[in-house]
């Protein structure tokens, strides 16, 4: 069973059964694993969504179900970065104050409105969806798309829009890279905020180990 949070409005259809929404909390996905008979549960979310991390880190628990992790491996600088990291989202935003620039801000559009109170600057906005409501920022352009996105396409987008800055999430694998090549290749500054520290739980960065630990039978309450 696959279970997908809601972010977009029209997911990739899949083989497997799929349900969408959150659980209500611990106690919500401990009872629904109860119910279903669940013996693993695998955690492929975001590796930003802390929340539901260490809820299905404490529900795995309490139900006796064997939890792994699937998540990607981080970005690392390569020579040509221009990389600068920043802890989180609002020190992001505080380290945008100065001069007007051209940012390309990708972030999805959870997130938007923080940059706000950054008002001086061109955002580009690249989402999956069109939002429901224009984001209240002042000055920006948005494009709706989905990826994966290639690195010749994000130079010309770049290119197009003047961009002098990208500011992402570092949220690492090989899906969403192609806009980090491409600033290399323009020699652009690159703005990345690190990732949320995970709970304690057992990992894996590709499925084929999350497969080969799902049929060795996995010990209970990892």
């Amino acid at each position: 069973m696959l279970s997908y949070a809601g972010r977009v409005a029209v997911p990739k259809a899949q083989p497997l059964p799929v349900r969408i929404g959150g659980f209500g909390g611990i106690d919500g996905l401990a009872d629904h694993l109860r119910t279903h008979r669940i013996t693993h549960l695998i955690d492929a979310t975001h590796p930003f969504a802390a929340q539901i991390s260490a809820h299905a880190v404490a529900a795995a628990a309490r139900a006796g179900v064997a939890l792994a992790a699937l998540t990607r491996p981080r970005w690392t600088a390569v020579a040509g970065d221009r990389w600068t990291h920043v802890p989180d989202l609002e020190a992001a935003v505080a380290a945008l104050a100065g001069p007007a620039r051209r940012v390309m801000l990708a972030l999805g559009r959870m997130h938007v409105e923080a940059f706000a109170a950054q008002p001086q600057h061109h955002y580009l906005l690249r989402f999956v969806d069109a939002p429901s409501r224009p984001p209240t920022l002042p000055r920006y352009d948005l494009i709706v798309d989905r990826g994966p996105f290639d690195v010749a396409g994000d130079i010309r987008l770049m290119r197009a829009h003047g961009i002098d800055l990208l500011l992402c999430k570092n949220a690492g694998g090989t899906g969403a890279e192609a806009k980090l090549t491409a600033a290399r290749t323009l020699a652009l500054p690159v703005m990345l905020i690190d990732r949320p520290p995970p709970p304690p739980r057992t990992e894996f960065c590709s499925v084929a180990d999350v497969l080969v630990w799902i049929d060795h039978g996995a010990d209970r309450g990892v």
